[in-house]
């Protein structure tokens, strides 16, 4: 095994949390923000406000990527274990 499978697996391995997470993490960041904008116009400050709408969305998010999530992180656990496989034989 050289450095530059080592190198090669990291960075598929962050492309591949970045692809899996982005989703979910957007989708936070925008209701999260839409929530703020509400409570800065609307002056209600509670803090409880923010944690339900971000749930509902991320079940939403979860629910309609689920599936591609699920096979994107399967499609990098199968090659990085062929690759193990390699370095084995």
């Amino acid at each position: 095994m050289n450095e530059s499978l080592v190198l090669d697996i990291t960075r598929q391995g962050m492309m591949v949390c970045l692809l899996v997470c982005g989703p979910l993490l957007a989708m936070c960041l925008f209701v999260g923000l839409a929530i703020s904008v509400f409570q800065a116009v609307t002056q209600v400050q509670e803090m409880t406000l923010t944690y339900v709408p971000k749930l509902i969305g991320a079940v939403i998010v979860i629910a309609g990527l689920g599936s591609w999530m699920l096979s994107t992180l399967v499609g990098f656990m199968r090659l990085c274990f062929e690759q193990v496989a390699r370095i084995g034989s």
